[in-house]
């Protein structure tokens, strides 16, 4: 199976890129298999890029800066299970992942996506895996916090004793005569002279009467005693689930939105910069009446940011991202120019252009800092049904020397698919309908026509791939699906005349289009 990566004397940042990449290529391959079916080739070339960005991070610091990672170009029809391949990849490694398309983009100068932006979308899915691995670590602590707010929310007569103000000690030299300007006798108070009554009338000296402080008692011990019995009280029934429907006024931040938001996303660096002025413009706090199941999650999120260290969050984020972010371009083949300039393609090449320096090595800036690209990997994929992989410009071609044909999925290859994965189709299918009280149980026989009838379909028609699959399973069980509120419970035996019924007509027709995905 071969030998594991062990970490020693790696840094927290090497540990961090290494994580779950401790997989020989050969158990890489392994996870694959049980998601995709064929493909050995892919499986084979994504392993050993894997492997090799492991092996990079244990080199010295100087050499490990020179070996790129070998991006590789994926060549196959539709539904072939190039996107799933990369997918999974990046779960099985925990990986900062983006799948975008490469007809998204345009050139510069032209309405529409700059290629930088694919880099800041990495960033942003980089930064909430670090966020929420952040959270999970503080969640304990923020959770008690957050119990000790809903208990303040819960017993709002004992904060108010506590948070009342006391009444200041300083008091506004008046005078007797005219309480609106100072005088003597404000003074005297204010520093703490006796003030003696006084008759002219009186046979009885004057007495000093000391002016009370103008201060409130705090609450009694008996006062706080109980306050203290209560709230263990219901921190008992709090913890026992028995206040979630309970509501509560708790004030939540809201951050500002300004008109258009959603059209600055795509502007580049102008957007971005938008983006960071409101964040740091700062939200308002609004009151809002919640149960206590849902006050509980709000708290426990604020006193999780809390707790966080948002430095070092980007820090990592940005780190995680460089060492081991794998971005996917799909369509590749779209942008590919024939030969021909001018017309529709006249900004494909000039797409090409833009994403060869992101794909060579470029610093990008993103709110989290700058993201040096150099050690991302990309996979790129495209049919080239009907352009080629040399209608690429060379500099971009040479920019992905590992190239994969993916093969074209036939009847085994279905049947394999059905049965085999762990998100089989049929096995979604069954869990489905079993929520309405459907029991579904397919014959061997039937999911062998199935296969064979997804094929034959495929060869007559356009080749979809494993996405045949879905047209075929939609139309077979369409009826039961709307009816299955109205006859629940059942047992639906799903046979090979049970098959040919049900899409006898569809597939004499030769029409699944309206079935398509």
């Amino acid at each position: 199976m071969g030998d594991k990566i062990v970490i020693e004397n790696r840094t927290d940042a090497d540990k961090t890129a290494l994580r779950g990449e401790g997989l020989s290529p050969r158990e890489i391959v392994a996870e694959l298999d049980k998601y995709i079916v064929g493909q050995k080739k892919a499986k084979r070339a994504v392993a050993v890029a894997l492997r090799n960005r492991v092996r990079r991070l244990k080199l010295d610091p100087d050499m490990r800066e020179d070996i790129t990672p070998k991006n590789i170009l994926m060549i196959g029809p539709t539904g072939v299970g190039k996107t799933e391949i990369a997918r999974r990849l990046a779960k099985l490694v925990l990986s900062p992942f983006i799948k975008v398309e490469a007809t998204k983009y345009t050139e510069v100068g032209y309405v529409g996506r700059d290629v930088e932006s694919m880099i800041r979308d990495l960033a942003a899915v980089g930064f909430q895996m670090v966020k929420q691995e952040m959270q999970e670590k503080v969640k304990v602590e923020a959770e008690k916090r957050a119990e000790e707010a809903l208990l303040d929310l819960l017993l709002p007569g004992k904060k108010n004793r506590e948070t009342k103000p006391k009444p200041s000690s300083m008091v506004r030299p008046f005078s007797i005569n005219n309480p609106g300007e100072p005088g003597i006798m404000g003074a005297a108070i204010q520093v703490g002279i006796p003030i003696f009554k006084h008759s002219a009338n009186s046979e009885n000296p004057p007495q000093a009467e000391a002016v009370p402080e103008a201060a409130e008692a705090g609450p009694s011990k008996e006062t706080v005693e109980k306050d203290r019995s209560t709230r263990e009280k219901l921190r008992a029934m709090l913890r026992e689930g028995k206040l979630e429907d309970r509501t509560v006024e708790i004030s939540v931040s809201q951050t500002p939105q300004l008109p258009g938001m959603d059209m600055m996303a795509g502007m580049g660096d102008f957007g971005t910069s938008i983006s960071e002025l409101v964040s740091v413009l700062g939200g308002t706090q609004k009151n809002k009446v919640l149960s206590v199941k849902r006050a509980r999650e709000v708290l426990i999120n604020e006193e999780a940011e809390k707790l966080i260290d948002w430095d070092r969050v980007s820090d990592e984020a940005r780190q995680r991202v460089e060492e081991t972010g794998i971005v996917f371009i799909d369509e590749i083949d779209k942008i590919a120019v024939k030969g021909q300039r001018g017309g529709p393609d006249v900004s494909r090449e000039g797409v090409q252009r833009d994403i060869l320096p992101i794909v060579e090595g470029a610093t990008v800036n993103t709110k989290w800092g700058p993201v040096n690209t150099s050690h991302i990997l990309f996979i790129a994929a495209g049919a080239f049904n009907i352009s080629k992989p040399s209608d690429l410009i060379p500099e971009l071609q040479g920019r992905f020397p590992l190239r994969v044909e993916l093969d074209s999925l036939g009847e085994e290859e279905f049947l394999q698919i059905l049965t085999e994965p762990k998100n089989a189709l049929t096995k979604q299918y069954v869990g489905l309908l079993a929520t309405e009280g459907i029991q579904i149980n397919f014959s061997p026989d039937a999911i062998k026509r199935l296969a064979a009838l997804a094929a034959d379909v495929n060869s007559r028609l356009e080749n979809i791939g494993a996405r045949r699959l879905h047209t075929i399973m939609e139309a077979l069980l369409e009826e039961l699906s709307f009816e299955a509120p109205d006859i629940a419970p059942a047992v639906i035996s799903v046979t090979p005349e049970y098959v040919d019924e049900k899409l006898a007509g569809i597939v004499k027709d030769q029409d699944l289009g309206r079935y398509i995905l």
